[in-house]
């Protein structure tokens, strides 16, 4: 039987198509989780294919991903679009993603080890540097922050040893975030009392109470998740 062998061009291509996929499946969804991209808005290959430059087939396998993760939706004839937002699934996805969450927190408490607990210092103290700043500045590093809130909140389960637990944590994460930009121009007042919620669950992780983390996180993702639905019912 003969093998047939793609010359070293070819494969340097096939690395260079896979790479540019992997680049806009993770700006795309990114987009959409920051709300570049509203809910239920068109996605429109000529406007896309100018903002990602890359071809429609490209695009094409990005949006199938993510309609596959629940973010795009598609309907025959018409294309995709964002997926909508709803009171019913932000319940959904809020219990759900505490349930992995708080399971996640408790295995990383129990295998952790000093550098484990020393990076969740060091990225608390990144965080910290602009939820200390006085509001005006704060909001203006509002991209900044999120990435630090994500990687802070990464760093508490990051010793957690369940592979599709993190995975499937990671999934539900991005899927709130969606609805959390319902909440980003909160208050001064708010972003305060998620600067105190931040360093206490850092507290409660190093000293290793799972208890305590578990039970902070969950009043803090719930009460993002109950200003998120007090909006979207003032929305109608």
């Amino acid at each position: 039987m003969q093998i047939r062998t793609l010359p070293a061009n070819g494969r340097a291509a096939t690395r260079v198509e896979a790479t540019t996929g992997s680049n806009v499946l993770t700006r795309l969804r990114s987009d959409i989780v920051n709300s570049e991209f509203k809910p239920s808005a068109r996605l429109k290959f000529a406007d896309m294919t100018k903002r990602y430059d890359v071809g429609i087939g490209t695009l094409r396998e990005a949006l199938s991903q993510l309609a596959s993760e629940g973010f795009v939706t598609v309907e025959a004839g018409k294309g995709f679009k964002v997926a909508p937002v709803s009171a019913e699934e932000l319940v959904e996805i809020t219990d759900l993603f505490i349930g992995f969450e708080t399971r996640a927190i408790r295995e990383a408490i129990a295998a952790g080890d000093d550098d484990w607990e020393a990076n969740i210092v060091a990225v608390h103290h990144r965080l910290r540097l602009i939820e200390g700043l006085p509001w005006s500045e704060r909001m203006e590093r509002h991209t900044e922050w999120v990435q630090r809130h994500r990687e802070f909140h990464e760093a508490l389960v990051a010793a957690c040893q369940g592979r599709w637990l993190l995975r499937m944590r990671t999934m539900m994460f991005d899927q709130l975030d969606r609805y959390r930009f319902v909440t980003k121009n909160a208050s001064e007042s708010q972003g305060r009392k998620k600067f105190d919620e931040h360093r206490e669950i850092m507290q409660a992780t190093v000293a290793r109470d799972g208890d305590s983390a578990a039970a902070m996180i969950e009043r803090h993702i719930r009460d993002t998740s109950d200003r998120a639905l007090k909006i979207l019912g003032q929305q109608g």
